[in-house]
């Protein structure tokens, strides 16, 4: 039988929390972001994130079409189909993911690291059945593995990681790559959060059918709004698939209703994409091919102060990563150790990964400036010093002072 209101407990309210500012959180000295993502915002990116306007109204409109506009030249692609998503990188991912694939898809997933096999589990989960080539640490697919497990699955779907941001590997052949899926009949699912506006992508060229992005990393905006583009071959899978998209808010067909209609799907990350436009347009003034020079040029330098202190880096260079450089911590020390003391110690953040023995360092972005290699470097060998291990910090220094300028002067 039901039980009377008589008979209840007595209600006790819940007591007021006492809770401090985040002024008495935060550190005094803003902590400088040198990790693996979120990175620093330039100064027209944080003035957008304070914005407020209607997400309904014409100048969104007008802020979505240039949004467009701009992500096009960035993934390279004349296919109108760019949305927004309202999540981090991996919101895009499951977006690519569970518009393209579902119950008895034919999935190959590229597995050499955290983030491929992100793209493999979320597979599984919209009920597709998955094979995975799996590619050993440190290392990248090799072209007559890929054709062979392209054979022997016959995929309608293809994933894979341009960077693999977990331990800092390049898939460098990735345009072959794509060549070989689309010639086996299969859309390719490209992971571009940490590359995308670092190094080059050209999705129409490479025949690539879905590129995704965070906002935090390359592209130097804030966390939680991202990108992602489809090919027209994509888009029509999308539109004419027969199983509904188990995930409403990832439905891209319901997405296009405010992306390219002017509606309602529902209230839009408003200050979010304010905030996208305007790290959209720093990366269009700068241009791509600057842009890519910069970042380039920053990493090498970068790298050859580490290996100049007596660092050693994780992966081999002809597949080493360039938007996140991985360094193995010294015997002895941990990688929390050394996370730990440079943000104590130095206001430096950088990041471990997932279990490997190495600390990573980004280079996407607004922290792919000099002074901030300087800053960045300084503090890794002096933390690594005062934790008890053999460095050289003088000749680190030096190196990467002496890459930059012959870089600068052209050699």
């Amino acid at each position: 039988m039901p039980t009377s209101s008589s008979t209840l407990l007595p209600f006790t309210p819940i007591p007021r929390p006492e809770v401090v500012s985040l002024d008495e959180i935060l550190p005094e000295e803003p902590l400088l972001m040198m990790g693996a993502g979120p990175v620093p915002i330039p100064a027209a990116v944080a003035h957008a994130n304070t914005v407020v306007i209607n997400h309904l109204g014409s100048t969104m409109a007008k802020v979505i079409g240039q949004v467009k506009e701009m992500a096009r030249y960035v993934f390279q692609t004349r296919s109108k189909w760019v949305l927004g998503v309202a999540g981090p990188g991996s919101a895009a991912m499951e977006m690519a993911i569970s518009n393209l694939a579902w119950s008895g898809t034919r999935v190959l997933a590229i597995k050499n690291g955290f983030f491929s096999a992100r793209m493999a589990e979320m597979a599984t989960r919209c009920g597709a059945h998955v094979a995975t080539l799996d590619v050993p640490d440190r290392a990248v697919a090799q072209l007559a593995e890929v054709a062979e497990a392209l054979a022997r699955e016959r995929p309608e779907i293809v994933t894979i990681v341009q960077g693999e941001t977990s331990n800092t590997v390049w898939n460098h052949q990735l345009k072959e790559i794509a060549a070989l899926a689309k010639a086996a009949g299969a859309l390719v699912i490209v992971d571009a959060v940490c590359t995308l506006s670092t190094m080059p992508l050209e999705m129409d060229a490479w025949g690539i059918d879905a590129v995704i992005t965070g906002g935090q990393k390359g592209l130097s905006s804030i966390p939680g709004v991202s990108l992602i583009a489809f090919s027209d071959e994509a888009w029509q899978r999308v539109k004419t698939r027969e199983q509904p998209n188990a995930h409403w808010c990832l439905d891209a067909t319901l997405a296009e209703h405010f992306w390219h209609n002017a509606g309602y799907h529902y209230t839009a990350p408003v200050s979010g994409v304010l905030a996208l436009h305007e790290a959209l347009r720093l990366v269009c003034a700068e241009t791509l091919e600057k842009r890519f020079a910069r970042h380039l040029k920053c990493s090498e330098a970068l790298q050859a102060g580490v290996a100049a202190l007596g660092l050693t880096l994780y992966t081999p260079a002809p597949c080493r990563l360039n938007s996140v450089i991985g360094i193995e911590v010294p015997t002895g020390l941990s990688p929390a150790d050394v996370c730990g003391y440079i943000s104590r110690q130095h206001q430096v953040e950088i990041s471990g990964s997932f279990g490997l023995p190495i600390v990573r360092i980004g280079q996407m972005g607004e922290q792919c400036r000099e002074h901030n290699l300087f800053r960045t470097l300084h503090a890794l060998g002096k933390t690594m010093l005062d934790l008890g291990a053999r460095v050289d910090l003088p000749a680190g220094v030096a190196a990467l002072e002496q890459s930059l300028s012959e870089r600068s002067r052209g050699r």
